[in-house]
């Protein structure tokens, strides 16, 4: 069995198209799913430490137990809690990357940004 792990937007509309791409992406058979309302932003500001925290604590989880070995952050076209445009979504998500970067030098980390037609790319 092989896992990645996705660390998401909880909107329900870009789960299966991120979960689709991530499988063929890395060829996983699984993919871990943390999902926070709008995470990249979350993620790149590093204000809240008790979300920071359990965000860390599920991909600890992910990485120890399942042995994924590849991460993606993941941001989307009309996000409720980060409705900034894509250019500047775009820049949370490269952020978000670094700090997860620090805490986990060996693994793949991704971002994707799911566009207004529910279509993944890959940052």
């Amino acid at each position: 069995m092989r896992f990645c792990t996705s660390v998401t937007c909880m909107d329900g509309r870009i789960q299966l198209p991120v979960i689709k791409y991530l499988q063929k992406r890395f060829n996983a058979e699984y993919v871990d799913v943390i999902s926070e309302a709008a995470i990249n932003l979350v993620l790149s500001k590093q204000t809240d430490n008790i979300l920071i925290d359990a965000v860390l604590d599920r991909i600890r989880i992910s990485v120890e137990v399942h042995k994924s070995d590849s991460i993606a952050v993941v941001g989307h076209y009309d996000c409720a809690k980060n409705p900034a445009p894509e250019e500047e979504q775009y820049h949370h998500t490269i952020e978000a990357i670094k700090f997860l970067k620090n805490k986990y030098d060996q693994l793949e980390i991704i971002g994707l940004w799911v566009d207004e037609n529910w279509k993944v790319k890959e940052l």
